[in-house]
C-alpha cells in the first residue's frame, strides 16, 4: 500500500513539474523501462484532466448562475443598465 502511495506522489511530482532535471530524467528512463509506471502515469495524468475539466464546468454554472441574478432579475434592472451602458 505505501508502495503505491509513494508511486502517486512520485508521479504527481513528474507530471506538475516538482522534480530536480536530474530526477525528472531518470523518471523518463524508469518509464522506458517499466510500462506498468508508464501506464500508472497516464492515467493519473488522465485523472488531472477530468478534475480540471470537472472544475472549470462547475466555475461556468456558477458564473452563470451570478449572470442570471444580476442580469434577468428584475430589482436588477439598474446595475444591468449601468453595466451595458460601459460597452456603448
Amino acid at each position: 500500500m505505501r508502495t503505491s502511495l509513494n508511486e502517486i506522489e512520485q508521479i504527481e511530482k513528474y507530471l506538475l513539474g516538482g522534480l530536480k532535471s536530474e530526477d525528472r530524467l531518470l523518471f523518463q528512463a524508469e518509464l522506458l523501462l517499466n510500462p506498468q509506471k508508464a501506464e500508472n502515469v497516464y492515467w493519473q495524468q488522465k485523472t488531472y484532466q477530468l478534475i480540471q475539466a470537472y472544475g472549470r464546468k462547475q466555475l461556468k454554472q456558477e458564473i452563470e448562475a451570478v449572470h442570471q441574478k444580476l442580469f434577468t432579475h428584475p430589482a436588477r434592472q439598474n446595475f444591468r443598465q449601468k453595466v451595458l451602458a460601459l460597452f456603448k
